[in-house]
């Protein structure tokens, strides 16, 4: 039976979902977190549908044998694209919860607007982002905008080494004065905003989803009444066994 002090399980392709994680622990403070990251598979957004389905569904089979969960945050926009409405029909005891890019909020803010949509390959070319997109491509102009490369750089900690801003100014340059906002479509993403905000300028509007996630979460729990007395933690796994990825993860989670 699930009870209050069960676990919320976070899991993403790597050490990106630490930027959900973030906003879970600040919203949630006396939650039990697992957080488990895939980086031996990592990057997902270069793999197919089908790949990055039967990896997810590995994951959280792996959590299920640990763990008493009471949720599943899928921190990852490609494992959501790809997996979420199975993860769902499969475990319907639990809440799930997925993240997809705020471009919602992005034709919100600026209707009629320039909006780039950065995530890996695999997010951009699912239906379910497909939906989404047609859902706001008559009220905003959305330019899709492919970043290979980046999660690598952001798993290896080099969120702000120079290569990581090379790649970047390669990305975003022809960008630059042509958007008004700029729709972070990957976890790993959040990580680099600065640079991005070099490149593009302190004016441009970035969203993430994060913190909707985040949100959907703790409001999911206080319907079902589930919601811990405390005290809260994070528990570590990465299916990497390094200890310098462990050691970066909780870098990432305390990076201001």
């Amino acid at each position: 039976m699930i009870g209050n002090r069960d676990y919320i399980a976070v899991f993403d392709s790597g050490v990106g979902g630490i930027s959900v994680l973030r906003q879970l622990r600040r919203l949630l403070p006396n939650e039990r977190f697992f957080y488990f990251g895939d980086s031996a598979n990592a990057p997902y957004g270069t793999k197919s549908t089908q790949q990055v389905r039967a990896l997810t569904f590995a994951a959280v089979e792996e959590i299920r044998r640990t763990h008493p969960v009471k949720a599943l945050v899928v921190a990852c926009n490609t494992a959501t694209a790809a997996a979420i409405a199975q993860l769902r029909e499969a475990y319907p005891e639990w809440i799930v919860v997925g993240i997809e890019p705020a471009l919602k909020m992005a034709a919100d803010y600026f209707p009629g607007g320039r909006v780039g949509v950065m995530a890996t390959a695999v997010t951009l070319r699912e239906e379910k982002f497909d939906h989404l997109l047609h859902r706001f491509d008559h009220s905003c102009q959305i330019h899709k905008i492919p970043a290979p490369g980046l999660v690598e750089l952001v798993e290896a900690g080099k969120a702000d080494a120079p290569e990581t801003e090379a790649l970047l100014r390669e990305i975003l340059t022809p960008y630059a004065g042509a958007l008004d906002a700029l729709v972070l479509g990957c976890t790993h993403y959040p990580f680099v905003t600065g640079t991005i905000r070099r490149i593009l300028g302190p004016q441009l509007v970035l969203l993430d989803g994060g913190d909707g996630t985040a949100r959907e979460t703790k409001r999911r729990l206080e319907e079902a009444q589930l919601l811990s007395p405390g005290p809260g933690m994070v528990e570590w796994y990465n299916s990497l066994e390094d200890p310098q990825i462990l050691a970066l993860s909780s870098q990432l989670l305390e990076r201001k």
